[in-house]
């Protein structure tokens, strides 16, 4: 990758960011019922994360967008815990160092939000994203916290930021 940006999503982002998440879930053979495939939140990702402690954002190359993640307070949930949420990458970019510049980007954002844990689930077979969840810091969890409505995913991880 030449020239790419991480920022904040704006509205015109909005469909292919849409078409991005669904794209690499359908990619992965993620079930679209209890994943975030079917989160009605897709269809206007930029109103979704603009309120406050929440932002969506995208890595963007040359107008076009090759990933993203958001983060938000966990759903249902008590406590200065936030959710790493709908991080994807298109396949040209993974293993990249993209990951990790987006886990940097997001984590301190949480950070600045006053948010002390960081909380992530994902599917088992998801194993390169796992991977850095796990040199980011992140620990296994043996159940899940709050009620994100993500019932497919059963990898559940949370990080002390």
């Amino acid at each position: 990758m030449s020239s790419y940006v991480i920022r904040e999503i704006k509205p015109e982002d909005n469909e292919q960011v849409k078409e991005l998440i669904r794209s690499v879930l359908v990619e992965m053979g993620v079930p679209k019922v209890g994943t975030a495939y079917e989160d009605a939140a897709l269809d206007d990702m930029h109103a979704e994360y603009n309120t406050p402690k929440k932002e969506y954002f995208v890595v963007e190359d040359k107008g076009r967008i090759i990933g993203g993640a958001g983060i938000a307070p966990l759903a249902n949930f008590e406590g200065a815990v936030c959710e790493l949420q709908k991080m994807y990458f298109l396949p040209e970019v993974r293993g990249k160092g993209v990951g990790t510049q987006m886990m940097t980007t997001c984590l301190e954002f949480a950070k600045k939000q006053g948010f002390q844990k960081c909380y992530i689930e994902t599917l088992p077979y998801m194993k390169q994203a796992q991977k850095l969840y796990m040199r980011s810091g992140f620990e296994s969890l043996e159940k899940p916290l709050g009620d994100t409505g993500h019932y497919n995913c059963t990898v559940w991880l949370i990080k002390d930021l």
